[in-house]
C-alpha cells in the first residue's frame, strides 16, 4: 500500500492565523459544518459529485479543519491521507477526532508548504485557498505533487462574493437583498469582519482562477458555482439568500 510519510513541508509561516484567535475559533466552532461535520455543510453533496473513485488513493487535504474530510476520504477507501492545516487549534481537534493510523495531521502553511513530487493522486481543498496569497505558486507546487491522471478538487468563496469593499447585503425600498459588487477587477488582499475584525483574505476573479490553473497544466473537469436545491431550502429556509449570489466556487481538475 502506497504512503505518503515523507511529506516535506515547510515550518515558516507568513499566513495569518485567525483560527488559533481564541474568539474566533470560540465562535467558529459554533458554526454547523463544524458541529455536524460534512452534513452541516450545504454544499456537500456537490462536493462529493466532483470527486473521483478514491479506493487505493493518496490525498493530501489543504486545509484540513477538523479533519472531517480527511476522515470520510478514509471511509471510501482511499489509502493514506494527509491533512494540513495553518491552525493549531484545527490540527489538535483533528488529531483529536481521528484513530486512523492511515490519517496523518500536519501544521502547515499553504503559502509556503513544499510537497514531494509525484506522492498524491487527489489534492483536497474546502474553503482555504481564498487566504493564500501565492496562488499561482500554491497550484504549481500542488501540480508537482500529483501522479499522472490525478485531480485537484478545491471550493473557494466565490469572486462575486468576497470582492465588495463591505460585503453586507443591501436591503432596497422593496425589501429584496442585493449584494454588492464593487473592486471586482482590483485583486489582491481583502480584509473583512468575521467573528472578529482584521480577517484577511485575497480577491482573485474567476478568469484568473481558472487561468492559473489552465497555465499550470490542469484540464478543467467541473465548474459549479454552488446554489442550494429546493429540498436544501426547505429543510433550512435561511438557505434562500443564496439564490441572490453565488456565495461559493467549486473546481475540479485533473492532469
Amino acid at each position: 500500500m502506497r504512503r505518503a510519510r515523507q511529506t516535506a513541508i515547510s515550518v515558516r509561516t507568513m499566513a495569518q492565523n485567525v483560527y488559533d484567535d481564541p474568539a474566533f475559533f470560540a465562535e467558529y466552532s459554533k458554526l454547523p459544518r463544524q458541529v455536524h461535520g460534512l452534513d452541516g455543510a450545504p454544499e456537500w453533496p456537490a462536493i462529493r459529485a466532483l470527486l473521483p473513485d478514491l479506493a487505493g488513493k493518496d490525498v493530501v487535504d489543504l486545509g484540513c479543519g477538523f479533519g472531517w474530510a480527511s476522515r470520510w476520504m478514509r471511509a471510501q477507501g482511499a489509502a493514506s491521507v494527509l491533512g494540513l492545516d495553518l491552525s493549531e487549534n484545527m490540527i489538535d481537534r483533528a488529531r483529536a477526532s481521528t484513530t486512523d493510523s492511515a490519517i496523518e495531521y500536519r501544521i502547515a502553511d499553504l503559502d509556503t508548504l513544499v510537497l514531494p513530487a509525484g506522492a498524491f493522486d487527489l489534492a483536497y481543498s474546502a474553503l482555504t485557498f481564498h487566504y493564500v496569497e501565492n496562488f499561482g505558486r500554491l497550484v504549481r507546487m500542488v501540480r508537482a505533487a500529483l501522479r499522472p491522471g490525478g485531480n485537484l478538487v478545491f471550493t473557494i468563496e466565490h469572486p462575486i462574493y468576497m470582492a465588495a469593499t463591505h460585503p453586507n447585503w443591501i436591503v432596497d425600498s422593496d425589501g429584496r437583498m442585493t449584494w454588492p459588487v464593487n473592486g471586482y477587477f482590483r485583486e489582491g488582499e481583502r480584509t473583512t469582519t468575521w467573528f472578529v475584525e482584521g480577517v484577511r483574505k485575497y480577491h482573485r476573479t474567476l478568469d484568473t482562477t481558472l487561468n492559473t490553473l489552465l497555465d499550470a497544466g490542469f484540464r478543467l473537469q467541473r465548474v459549479v458555482e454552488f446554489v442550494p436545491m429546493a429540498e436544501q431550502i426547505r429543510q433550512m429556509p435561511q438557505l434562500a439568500e443564496e439564490l441572490e449570489r453565488p456565495m461559493m466556487l467549486l473546481v475540479s481538475a485533473s492532469l
